[in-house]
Formats: structure tokens, sequence, C-alpha cells
């Protein structure tokens, strides 16, 4: 098998990075790659989104927030669509966890199901089944 990636990495930054990362895995379903922390201070985080083919298919990268460095993003201003096959079964998992929900689950006419949460630091999540449009060659 030969094993996908994405060449794009959505990156994060958080007050608190350790809760962010056992929120992503343990609500959302990221596989936990890679942590590099002292204490409670992250310096870089990978977590990989699954494939049920095994294969990676892509993730993000995360770490405490530095407001004086030169790659510094506020915490809690991002958003996110995330492609997964189980929605339903992450929406229970958000629910369980105390969640906050902004958008039930909901079937799109453009195709696919989707919901939305924020995460502890308030980045949105839009979780969906909708794959994009095929490109066209």
């Amino acid at each position: 098998m030969t094993e996908t990636f994405t060449n794009v990495w959505p990156t994060l930054q958080a007050a608190d990075a350790p809760a962010l990362i056992d929120f992503l895995v343990d609500v959302l379903g990221f596989e936990r790659t890679a942590v590099y922390a002292d204490g409670d201070r992250v310096a870089h985080a990978q977590l990989d989104w699954p494939h049920p083919a095994g294969a990676r298919a892509g993730g993000i990268m995360l770490g405490s927030h530095q407001p004086d460095a030169d790659w510094s993003r506020q915490p809690g201003t991002a958003g996110t669509y995330l492609v997964a096959d189980d929605v339903d079964e992450i929406h229970r998992r958000a629910v369980a966890a105390g969640a906050k929900i902004i958008n039930e689950p909901v079937d799109r006419d453009h195709g696919g199901r989707e919901f939305t949460l924020a995460d502890p630091e308030g980045n949105l999540w839009s979780i969906g089944s909708y794959r994009g449009e095929p490109r066209n060659s």
C-alpha cells in the first residue's frame, strides 16, 4: 500500500495545548503522532487524521501560543472542515464530552452530512462526509 498524505497542514496555537491535543484525539479521532513538550508548554505537535485504508489522510500541527513569535496566531480563531465517514459517531462523542455544538448534524443539498462544534479553545470544526467535487483532469 502506498501511503498518501497531504501537503497542506493547518496550524493552530493554543492557550492550553495539552488539553486541545487531548480533545482532538479523544473526541474528534485524530492520532497523536508527535508531541514535543516541556511540561504544559508544547513546542510542536503533529496529529494525523486516519484514513480508513490505514494511510495518513492529512492532519494538523499545533503548539502553545507564543504571542511574540514570528509565526503567531491568536488561539481560538481557526475554522476547519474535517472529512469523516462517521459523522454521527463523532457527534455522539462530542456531545458525551460536553463539546459546544454549534450546528446539529444535517444532510446537505450539495451532498454529505455535517455538524459544527467549537473546540475548547474556540476554534470551529465542521465535521462532514462531503469530500468535495472531483477534480477534472
